[in-house]
């Protein structure tokens, strides 16, 4: 880089450097059990190719501090390219918030929350929107902008001339995405995101304020990767009649599995390779039917068969696997091809979130070459937690502490049913027509985010039969492929939010699994898609803004 500045003759810039993040020289000295957080497994036999922890906003404060003009770091959270300007500009105590002062708690906390606000760019400001097409000049979206004041309130906005917006509705969309429960964990603060407020002060101007913070946590989470091994995908096209006797052929004999046997639930993709004729460590099959009764065009009448192997050897996943395809091309069902040529099969990575103790990580500052110290600070002896405050229920009036969490990692035996409250009147419409949503992928869980938008005539009440409509047992009726999994549920009453946890969607991480959508960006709209019966009286008209 100063190499750069240096050709580009743009006068003296200073360069801060942080690294420490990079635990891999010093795996084999570290006494760290390194559990999967998702798995809770041990890395037993695993040899990693990367562990990164993550970094919080503190050193980028004192390359700043030191002179920096420009701060590179090595892996840091998202959140902490806001925590650490904001704390250098206003002055704030890292070694006071670890101690456990409240206000200073909360002013990290308000950062992190508008770091989470703008990190993925665009999609606070109208990209990835459940509403977008209520908002203008969405071919060009300005990037978002985080004005944060000393108090750690902050407004989000955007470039001037840009197009999208920053509405509430953008705003709560993008605080939905990628999170599980309402404590947000960053290595500087935990920030509540059950303590939230949003306020729309002028076109494209959000207020967040109100974040309160708490003792951040004792380890940090690390990023950790190894070479899972070589696979390949093929896909097959069916199309028209009898579709699923036509997968079938090609499945049985491809694999020597029928449809049937392929699709069991629950099965492992390693058990499923070992009943096939095919000599891989895994075999996923995806089977998508196509759901057009009359087709009036030949791509309305084609399903789709996906097989996906893995395997050590990357010999094992190329030609003995695609020539088993290609070979039945013109002995198998009529018409018979698939999307594209059979290929080599390429390594992928695993990913493996786990955690380090704070000690352990290195952390080193520098500003053009010279040493900036670091100093690492004690957590307070009694964690500092936040309590939500005593409201009252939209629907019953009764006061509470908030909506309860739902936690459940297998289905139960009762139905999960629509929400049960007597509510008058419903009308089946999708659940889209009166809420937006957000999902992503966290390691190998899926989140998705559910909110009423301000628009919804009756807010609290359509909130309120929300909440009783997405129990973990309803969401496995509206989206069967979570059927077998774990699924927490998280009402957030201040965003008029629901985050729903699929555990498991996602296999090992996106860059394992076999989904068409590994990081399920689109889980979101598929649930919005889906049909629910909702009370008359909360369902906006045909053209209300809800943006």
């Amino acid at each position: 880089l100063a190499e750069l500045v240096a050709k580009l003759d743009i006068g003296p810039v200073s360069i801060g450097v942080v690294t420490g993040d990079d635990l891999m020289p010093r795996m084999g000295e570290l006494d760290e059990p390194w559990i999967n957080l998702d798995t809770r497994e041990a890395p037993e036999g695993v040899q990693f190719l990367t562990a990164n922890a993550y970094l919080g906003g503190e050193p980028i404060t004192a390359a700043l501090a030191a002179g920096a003009d420009v701060v590179i770091t090595g892996r840091v959270t998202d959140a902490a390219l806001v925590v650490g300007p904001a704390a250098w500009w206003h002055g704030w105590s890292y070694a006071d918030a670890a101690a456990g002062d409240r206000t200073q708690l909360d002013r990290f906390a308000g950062a992190v929350v508008a770091g989470h606000a703008i990190e993925c760019g665009a999609q606070v400001t109208g990209g990835n929107y459940s509403f977008f097409s209520a908002l203008p000049g969405m071919e060009h979206v300005g990037f978002p902008i985080a004005e944060v004041a000393d108090d750690g309130s902050s407004v989000i906005t955007k470039h001037s001339g840009t197009g999208g917006a920053v509405t509430v509705g953008t705003v709560t969309a993008q605080l939905l995405y990628e999170i599980g429960g309402a404590a947000y964990a960053n290595p500087d603060v935990t920030a509540r995101f059950d303590s939230i407020t949003l306020t729309q002060e002028g076109a494209d101007r959000v207020r967040i304020s109100g974040v309160a913070g708490e003792t951040p946590p004792e380890r940090l989470k690390v990023a950790a990767n190894y070479l899972g091994g070589f696979r390949n995908s093929m896909t097959l096209v069916v199309t028209g009649l009898d579709a699923e006797a036509k997968a079938d052929l090609a499945l049985r004999t491809t694999t020597g599995l029928s449809l049937l046997q392929a699709l069991e639930p629950g099965m492992s993709a390693a058990t499923r390779a070992s009943r096939s004729t095919l000599a891989v460590r895994e075999l996923d099959v995806d089977w998508s039917p196509a759901t057009v009764e009359d087709p009036a065009s030949t791509a309305d009448a084609q399903s789709l068969l996906r097989l996906t192997v893995r395997d050590m050897e990357p010999k094992a996943v190329g030609k003995p696997f695609t020539t088993a395809v290609v070979e039945s091309a013109l002995a198998s069902y009529p018409g018979m091809f698939p999307t594209a040529p059979p290929g080599e099969g390429a390594p992928y990575g695993v990913y493996w979130p786990t955690t380090v103790e704070r000690s352990a990580t290195r952390i080193v500052v520098t500003v053009d070459g010279a040493p900036v110290e670091v100093r690492p600070h004690l957590l307070a002896e009694f964690p500092v937690v936040w309590e939500p405050p005593v409201q009252a229920d939209p629907a019953s009036g009764r006061l509470s502490g908030g909506f309860p969490g739902v936690s459940s990692r297998q289905p139960t035996a009762r139905g999960g049913g629509e929400a049960q409250t007597d509510r008058g009147e419903t009308v089946r419409v999708p659940l889209g027509r009166i809420a937006g949503a957000r999902s992503g992928d966290k390691g190998g869980a899926a989140n998705v985010g559910v909110w009423i938008p301000a628009g919804v005539p009756e807010r609290d009440a359509a909130y309120s039969w929300l909440v009783e409509l997405l129990t973990p047992d309803h969401v496995r009726e509206l989206l069967p492929e979570a059927a077998l999994l774990g699924i927490d549920v998280h009402p957030l009453p201040n965003l008029h939010a629901v985050n729903i946890v699929i555990h498991g969607l996602l296999g090992r991480g996106v860059a394992e699994n076999a989904r068409s959508d590994p990081q399920a960006k689109g889980l979101c709209e598929h649930l919005r898609a889906r049909l629910v019966d909702v009370p008359a009286h909360v369902v906006p008209e045909p053209g209300t803004d809800l943006s």
